[in-house]
């Protein structure tokens, strides 16, 4: 029988990326496979271009408004970011985010 693993938000491991950006890991898999919960307090935003590579991000807003620096989406919103694209991560009012790569 196969065993799940599971991780709660709460006692996920907290890393600062950016003033008012945190990343909380919820499993890595091993074959490079993550995912997380991403903290966006309001006004915070990405230093610099965030680029996936190697493989694609998909996100999941599960609450506030995210906006990837050409538009916005609100909670309950699921986008693909196939791999080689880009966008600049912010947030006018704050957001949470699950954030799964699939391929590393």
């Amino acid at each position: 029988m196969t065993t799940y693993t599971w991780s709660s938000v709460a006692d996920a491991p907290t890393r600062d990326l950016f003033p008012g950006i945190r990343l909380r890991t919820l499993w890595q898999g091993d074959n490079g496979a993550h995912a997380h919960v991403l903290e966006m307090d309001p006004g915070s935003k990405w230093e610099g271009i965030d680029v996936h590579d190697p493989g694609p991000e998909e996100v999941y807003v599960i609450e506030g408004t995210f906006n990837d620096g050409t538009r916005d989406y609100p909670t309950g919103t699921f986008l693909h970011a196939p791999a080689g694209s880009s966008h600049i991560p912010q947030s006018e009012q704050g957001c949470k985010l699950f954030l799964f790569y699939p391929e590393g």
